[in-house]
């Protein structure tokens, strides 16, 4: 039986959470940093290389079949950790070019944000895409540059890009020592002291034996090269001289990114950037506001992810709920802000990746997974005592398009509902064709991948084989004002489609038609997002101008 919170427990245990995601372009190695993360937070025992598709082990965050052939992360799964004293919620959002705007809904759950860059790459275009959604959002952002056991571009070039690609201010907290074969170590700038890394025999599975030395500890100078200690020296003084100084405030207000450098595969430099991180990354009390007080009384909490059979054994469906006020207890009972219904919120589980455990008790920056019969919607708010403002869940535009052709149709019903949960947890949309009846379903995604993840899902959680006839359209607009269905049809670069909740939608071919069509009707106004969802088109921007 659990104890009820006073108001000192409910502070106490706020302050300890550190809810965040990882964006990174594709092969920047989020998996492998997630994974040690989780190793370094004793989630795991031992670690596991996703290089080969073909790998015995797979990454403990790629619970889908699919992504264990593929070796990437295409659903955002949720990990949670203890961590010294802090209560760690990793959002681990997919990494793939073609991932699924479940990515941006994902950010909309997290504080913070960690920044992984390939050392030889830099700042990549999809990088680009996530940090811009990061800063719309005044999310802080914590920047990692990986494989500094490979050769890569000079750190100072990184450090100068980021400021010039990207806009934000950064200020290295530590400095590598070497690069590929020659790294050895960073040097902490507050801590003024060098830390070697020696990972013999580990093979990057076990965490890595550290030493601390001071910079002018003569043993330093025996393992260093007088090359590695004298360029050493020579940028930790200029450093000193022209970099950015730390400011905390300012890093919470997403103006300023501390920089860490290391090598997930290694593990070198993991533990060092994960015990500064949980230092400086905000609490829910100090992130930007969920429009409620984190450590009110009442609960309250939001719904950014639905995701079906995630054991395929019980055909289960879970919502994921961001706590954002109060404390969650198991079985308690709460209102859904869309219906105004009270509902129990039975059988809550706490996730680390695949395996699960019951919930009992929960507060602001924790995800707790709650079982969904249909209920459930993406942006859904639950709330006990005074309501609270709904949760604004950012829906975007697909750019790509097909037609469902179901090869046995006596399997309607399945595919029905498969389409039905698909479309809920937003792997795709799905929009119905007037005057088409039900057997023409068209579905709609913002990367071509999710049509893959669609076909595969179908096939393996509903027994259910079809094939797509791919449509030559690239935007859609829904549609507001006055208009005639059959004159827009009549023009072979526009189509008229209806949303799940029989709104009307344009789809058109080209950048083109999209101007012909704000030419040659001024009385419909283009929408870049449904109807009443307000203050989302400049994320439609940032998120199509890649």
């Amino acid at each position: 039986m659990t104890t009820e919170p006073n108001n000192k427990t409910i502070e106490r245990q706020v302050d300890r959470r550190r809810t965040f995601a990882i964006i990174s372009h594709p092969d920047a190695g989020k998996t492998t940093l997630t994974e040690k993360l989780l190793l370094y937070g004793d989630a795991i025992h031992l670690a596991g290389s996703v290089k080969s598709r073909r790998a015995a082990r797979h990454a403990v965050s790629d619970w889908m079949e699919m992504e264990k052939q593929r070796g990437i992360s295409i659903t955002s799964s949720v990990l949670q950790f203890p961590y010294r004293d802090y209560a760690v919620n990793l959002l681990d959002t997919p990494g793939h070019a073609d991932f699924s705007e479940d990515t941006y809904r994902t950010l909309a759950a997290a504080d913070s944000a960690i920044m992984l860059m390939d050392v030889a790459k830099g700042v990549e275009a999809q990088t680009k895409k996530l940090f811009k959604v990061c800063a719309m959002r005044k999310i802080p952002i914590f920047t990692f540059i990986n494989k500094m056991d490979r050769y890569g571009r000079k750190p100072l070039e990184l450090m100068e890009e980021v400021e010039e690609t990207l806009g934000i201010a950064a200020c290295p907290l530590n400095w590598p020592i070497g690069m590929g074969k020659d790294f050895q170590g960073v040097y902490d700038r507050q801590s003024e002291q060098v830390i070697l890394f020696d990972s013999e025999g580990t093979h990057g599975e076990t965490k890595v034996e550290e030493r601390r030395l001071e910079l002018d500890d003569p043993e330093l100078e025996k393992i260093l090269s007088p090359r590695q200690f004298d360029t050493l020296q020579e940028e930790i003084e200029l450093l000193d001289i022209a970099g950015d100084p730390f400011d905390l405030q300012r890093v919470h207000a997403g103006e300023l990114t501390p920089m860490f450098f290391g090598s997930a595969i290694t593990n070198f430099g993991v533990r060092p950037f994960l015990d500064a991180f949980v230092e400086m990354a905000p609490s829910p009390r100090q992130a930007r506001e969920f429009n409620v007080e984190p450590t009110r009384g009442d609960f309250s909490g939001f719904v950014f992810k639905i995701q079906a059979n995630m054991n395929p054994d019980h055909r289960d469906r879970l919502a994921f709920v961001r706590i954002t006020s109060g404390v969650f207890e198991k079985d308690m009972q709460a209102k859904l802000l869309r219906t105004d219904r009270q509902i129990k919120l039975a059988y809550p589980q706490q996730m680390m990746a695949s395996d699960r455990e019951m919930a009992q008790q929960l507060y602001a920056g924790d995800i707790v997974g709650l079982y969904d019969p249909g209920r459930f919607r993406i942006g859904d708010t639950l709330y006990t005592g005074n309501p609270v403002d709904e949760q604004e869940i950012p829906r975007f535009s697909p750019e790509h398009f097909a037609v469902v052709q179901i090869e046995d149709p006596l399997r309607r019903k399945q595919l029905i509902k498969g389409l039905d949960q698909l479309s809920e947890e937003g792997t795709i949309q799905v929009f119905r064709q007037p005057g088409k009846g039900s057997l023409d379903v068209v579905v709609g995604a913002v990367g071509i991948l999710q049509f893959e993840v669609l076909k595969h899902r179908l096939k393996t959680e509903y027994n259910v084989e079809v094939s797509l006839r791919h449509l030559d359209f690239s935007h859609a607009r829904w549609l507001q004002g006055e208009f005639d269905e059959d004159a827009l049809n009549r023009q072979q670069f526009l189509k008229v489609l209806h949303d799940r909740d029989d709104l009307p939608l344009l789809l058109l071919r080209n950048d083109w038609a999209l101007n012909y069509t704000t030419q040659n009707y001024p009385d419909i106004e283009l929408l870049p997002n449904p109807p009443g969802t307000p203050g989302l088109e400049e994320l439609h921007d940032v998120t199509h101008g890649f």
